[in-house]
């Protein structure tokens, strides 16, 4: 069995026991997250589309770690204009396990 959740803009296919690393949560380590933006069910040989949400369907999870990924360096420059700027960005993510399935 899996779903198909959308979560803070993106679209991830959760089924129970997995691992999925999304944005970061203002949550606490190992508190409890209820995804109600369910987009689709698998069960096997049955499949629920919803329109655009699966109604009376979730996704519950455990919230595991956050950490940021390795610096990315963004640089401009302009040719002959003497214009060149270097800026790095480093995104923040967070760890979260599928527990249950309902819907």
């Amino acid at each position: 069995m899996y779903a198909l959740i959308e979560y803070k803009g993106k679209q991830y296919k959760a089924e129970k026991g997995a691992k999925l690393v999304v944005d970061k949560l203002s949550a606490e380590s190992g508190s409890k997250i209820d995804i109600d933006t369910v987009l689709l069910i698998s069960d096997g040989d049955k499949v629920t589309v919803g329109t655009p949400y699966v109604s009376g369907a979730k996704v519950s999870a455990t919230v595991g770690d956050s950490f940021r990924e390795r610096k990315i360096i963004v640089y401009k420059h302009k040719a002959k204009k003497n214009y060149h700027r270097t800026q790095g960005h480093r995104q923040a993510h967070t760890c979260i396990t599928v527990d249950n399935i309902v819907g």
